[in-house]
């Protein structure tokens, strides 16, 4: 089961790196899903991962509880508005579906505004664990 969890933490990473340099891809849920499965599967690619630029700079603040930058904020909401929009195109003979996406999307616009700090882009407050 480790081995799954690693390879599905290195697909995962390729991903998120693949999402940091297309635009209105996000890098943020898969590198969240390649934390986790580096974290179950070995401490040592865990060690290597934390340690990685993608990490620094795409989840260390959120996971510190110390937020995402606006342009960040921005990059995922506008990701999920475009998703769940062509979601809702496509489901007009579900109209009981469509109402559940809206409400979906509402949950995340009301997240992601209100409950997810921000931070400046210019200074991080990264914190060092020394």
């Amino acid at each position: 089961m480790r081995k799954v969890l690693a390879l599905a933490g290195c697909i995962f990473l390729g991903l998120g790196a693949l999402a940091a340099v297309v635009p209105l891809l996000p890098s943020f849920p898969f590198l969240l899903l390649a934390f986790i499965c580096f974290g179950k599967s070995s401490q040592r690619l865990e060690a290597w991962f934390l340690s990685s630029k993608l990490y620094q700079n795409n989840l260390e603040g959120y996971l510190k509880g110390r937020g995402l930058t606006r342009a960040a904020k921005v990059r995922v909401i506008a990701t999920v508005t475009l998703v769940m929009g062509i979601s809702f195109y496509f489901l007009k003979t579900l109209p009981w579906v469509r109402v559940i996406l809206a409400l979906v999307w509402l949950g995340h616009m009301v997240y992601f505004i209100f409950f997810v700090k921000e931070r400046s882009a210019m200074n991080p407050q990264r914190e060092y664990d020394g």
